[in-house]
């Protein structure tokens, strides 16, 4: 089996998480080349690479993969990639595409959540923005996060057939993303996930049973999984949450 390289920021999950779980789930051997020990590695190899010390295409920011001499960029990209190569997604053309769209459609939540904590620029701090964050993310918990958690319900709910899974019968990267998810959301939100879950009691099964994975339930025991942390996307911040 190959060896992959991992390119992401060392000490965040970020978007680098949803290749991460893929990673682990499918049992493939990798290297998180920015969390390497060493002279000339860790973050130095990361930057090496990403201003073109390094042959092979140039991709705009982390996260990308290495997979021989092929470079893949971008999120829902390389899950398109590992999906077909390791079994995360289903072979018919029609349910490949499904679990990429479902991607895609996380990719935007991701942003979402994201903006909660920085809704003018990322590269402001946080407390530079506070006012604006409050109301980004009364929006978000009253108007936006409901009407994600409710598409995602109805996608479960329409493949009832599914064995709890997005699409088809089997988990694919697109379960392990929306894991990935709604475990950030309790992260930052936990007392709004915990008054609104029983809304959604098949993204609450789905959660538990991605969790319940082997695969997925070791890398979550081990060092491998950096916790969550007020530098990542998703951020704790219990003003964000005042009178929900």
């Amino acid at each position: 089996m190959m060896r992959y390289a991992l390119y992401y920021w060392p000490t965040i999950q970020g978007r680098g998480e949803f290749v991460r779980l893929a990673l682990e789930e499918s049992g493939s051997e990798y290297v998180d080349v920015a969390r390497e020990k060493g002279k000339g590695r860790g973050v130095a190899r990361l930057m090496s690479f990403l201003e073109g010390r390094e042959r092979g295409e140039l991709p705009f920011a982390p996260p990308f993969l290495k997979a021989g001499r092929t470079v893949i960029a971008q999120t829902a990209n390389i899950l398109l990639f590992l999906g077909d190569r390791h079994g995360l997604a289903p072979k018919e053309e029609s349910g490949r595409l499904m679990t990429h769209q479902l991607q895609l459609t996380i990719a935007d939540f991701v942003v979402e959540a994201h903006d909660t904590h920085h809704p003018i620029a990322s590269g402001l701090y946080y407390e530079d923005q506070k006012r604006e964050a409050r109301q980004r993310a009364k929006d978000f918990l009253a108007n936006r996060l409901p009407k994600y958690l409710g598409y995602f319900e109805r996608i479960l709910t329409r493949n009832a057939r599914g064995r709890g899974w997005l699409v088809g019968t089997r988990c694919t990267y697109a379960d392990l993303s929306l894991f990935q998810v709604l475990t950030g959301l309790e992260y930052s939100f936990p007392r709004t996930m915990k008054r609104i879950s029983p809304r959604y009691r098949r993204l609450k099964a789905l959660r538990a049973a991605v969790q319940e994975r082997p695969r997925i339930a070791a890398y979550l025991r081990s060092t491998r999984r950096i916790p969550f942390n007020e530098d990542g996307i998703f951020r704790h911040y219990p003003e964000l949450e005042a009178g929900r």
